[in-house]
């Protein structure tokens, strides 16, 4: 699986104006599973996330994690984090999971960060989402597992 984490004040993802998804201080979690991916990917990648040090202590250092802050995280699908770009001008997408076996562990890792002691809110498996979000610091970190 790979994501892309942000550090924000706050994010929301809208499907047709309608809100359904939300978190103030925490992480935005973009997430896409790819071909070959299993469970214990998912798990295995949401017990780092829960555990990832990117909040600052009280000497202003990295060094806390969203469960240590009592942050949130809005997960939302994200298939093109799968994309290739080696080739030409138009991204191909064929690491990534079929919609079948995506929809699944893209579920299963919401459960998997859920279980983690991190409150989650998610965006819409498929959908046309718009998102919104204040990156704090920034800091975004690409991750795989």
């Amino acid at each position: 699986m790979k994501a892309v984490v942000q550090r924000v004040s706050e994010a929301r993802v809208e499907i047709d104006g309608a809100v359904v998804g939300r978190c103030g201080a925490g992480l935005m979690i973009l997430v896409c599973a790819m071909q070959g991916d299993t469970e214990a990917n998912a798990e295995a990648l949401a017990g780092r996330i829960a555990k990832l040090r990117v909040f600052r202590d009280e000497a202003g250092r990295m060094n806390r994690s969203i469960r240590d802050t009592d942050g949130a995280a809005l997960v939302v699908s994200q298939f093109t984090l799968a994309a290739d770009t080696a080739r030409g001008n138009r991204p191909g997408f064929a690491a990534a999971a079929p919609p079948e076996t995506g929809e699944p562990l893209y579920e299963h890792f919401v459960a998997a960060l859920r279980a983690e002691g991190v409150p989650v809110e998610t965006g819409r498996f498929g959908a046309d989402m718009k998102v919104h979000l204040v990156n704090d610091g920034p800091v975004t970190i690409p991750m795989e597992r």
